[in-house]
């Protein structure tokens, strides 16, 4: 089944914020190499899956704006409301550095899992001669600081617990 992105009007079936195509041009043009040394178009298309659903999973509260026809659309953008720069972004795309994040984190989907299983942390582990302790406030998931940062002026302001003040 061919993947079906997002192309700015709400789809109900969009499975990607990106095309294989496009993601392949993204990457040919940034001189990646490991993006066209995936086997296959379904490979690409099921990393491109799995990132959109990372991308929903990680910032659908944090997402500024509202999305444009919520009971319809399957993806989080396009959105409404989303103000970058002093500039409201329209309503009817998904913006282009969103859909750069949603390939990075395919090519990085192709490797291994975004979200993994936690398991209870390992606070000391002794093998023969070799120690190893973590550190017990190490986040417990897998961080992405260069897609956070992508993604930042389209997210909400603040923690997950801020709310916008609006002055009368």
């Amino acid at each position: 089944m061919s993947l079906i992105a997002e192309d700015g009007t709400g789809l109900s079936t969009a499975e990607s914020y990106i095309s294989v195509a496009d993601a392949s041009t993204y990457f040919t043009n940034r001189g990646v190499t490991a993006w066209a040394a995936i086997a296959t178009d379904a490979l690409r298309e099921a990393a491109l899956r799995k990132a959109t659903e990372y991308m929903t999973s990680i910032y659908r509260d944090r997402w500024q704006g509202v999305r444009t026809t919520p009971t319809v659309q399957a993806l989080c953008w396009p959105r409404s409301e989303v103000v970058v720069e002093r500039v409201y972004i329209e309503n009817d795309v998904v913006p282009e550095i969103i859909k750069r994040a949603c390939a990075e984190l395919a090519l990085k989907a192709s490797a291994g899992d975004l979200l993994a299983d936690l398991e209870q942390g390992v606070i000391s582990e002794t093998v023969g001669p070799i120690s190893v302790t973590y550190d017990r406030f190490s986040p417990q998931r897998k961080r992405y600081p260069a897609i956070d940062a992508m993604l930042a002026p389209y997210l909400k302001a603040g923690g997950g617990c801020s709310v916008g003040l609006v002055r009368t």
